[in-house]
């Protein structure tokens, strides 16, 4: 696969993931912008930081200059925190919802949760531009242009702190609250085993919390698989940039409503009138 093909489509799939979840109303719920958020940080991937890199890999005699170096650090560092504190948002969200429903319902609306993500994006800003500043990145950038690549230089102390901060921390987070996530589904499909008179509703509602949390797993799983041997064992940084590539499939295989969203998009349905309103989530003749 050809890296513009590659480029394309991290850029277009997370495209319709943006568009599909801010045109239509009924999935203007706080997961749903915390995936929303996550794929604005992977279309941005594909549209600055990939194109940048894969220049200095097909080209490693080129040489390049103070402002593309400086654009691809700071990018590159900054959309990868956005992404990895986004999927520990999105693990907090689902062990909220599963362990108390009630207090999830009540508390975490779509305001709160667009007012987390802009103070995530805003803190990751600053904590990046602190971490390239203080390890001379931006003050003396000659000193890391070099033809081939851009050199980020990180003392030993801030690598620590990095490590922990943007790496340990949230992947810890992430682990753990899956974790008990599972062992709250599992606990909670026993129960309704075992109650043969539960009302139908609490029984789709459930099934459909249970559904969600082992579809993010999905997409969490696949995340630490890219972005592990990155931090562990530096394989390579197109594993991270190549996980922005793959959420928008993940969206397309585990998610009915990005599909019938997808359809309604490429039908140019969207442009009807009233077409925010359209029902997504449940399968009708005026979405087939």
């Amino acid at each position: 696969m050809s890296v513009a093909v590659v480029v394309s489509l991290t850029v277009c799939g997370n495209l319709l993931v943006i568009i599909t979840i801010c045109h239509f109303k009924q999935l203007h719920t706080a997961t749903n912008f915390l995936l929303l958020s996550l794929a604005m940080a992977d279309c941005l991937v594909g549209v600055i930081v990939m194109p940048l890199y894969f220049t200095m890999l097909i080209d490693p005699h080129s040489c390049f200059g103070i402002l593309y170096c400086t654009i691809f650090n700071v990018a590159a560092f900054y959309l990868t925190c956005i992404s990895i504190y986004n999927v520990a948002l999105i693990s907090v969200d689902r062990y909220i919802a599963l362990s108390n429903p009630f207090h999830y319902s009540m508390k975490m609306t779509a305001n709160v949760t667009l007012r987390i993500i802009a103070i995530l994006w805003l803190n990751s800003l600053i904590y990046n531009m602190v971490l390239l500043y203080f390890n001379g990145n931006t003050i003396d950038m000659k000193a890391n242009v070099t033809c081939g690549e851009c050199i980020v230089t990180v003392h030993n102390k801030w690598s620590i702190v990095d490590f922990i901060i943007v790496f340990l921390l949230p992947c810890s987070m992430i682990l753990i609250l899956y974790l008990n996530i599972f062992i709250i589904a599992t606990k909670q499909a026993n129960k309704i085993r075992s109650v043969r008179k539960c009302p139908q509703i609490h029984n789709s509602s459930m099934a459909s919390e249970r559904k969600a949390a082992k579809t993010l797993g999905v997409l969490v799983a696949v995340f630490l698989l890219c972005l592990v041997p990155y931090y562990v064992i530096s394989v390579s940084e197109s594993l991270v940039f190549l996980n922005s590539s793959i959420n928008p499939i993940i969206y397309a295989l585990f998610y009915p409503w990005f599909q019938r969203s997808f359809k309604l998009i490429l039908t140019f349905r969207i442009f009807g009138t009233d077409s925010s309103l359209l029902n997504v989530l449940e399968r009708e003749t005026n979405v087939k």
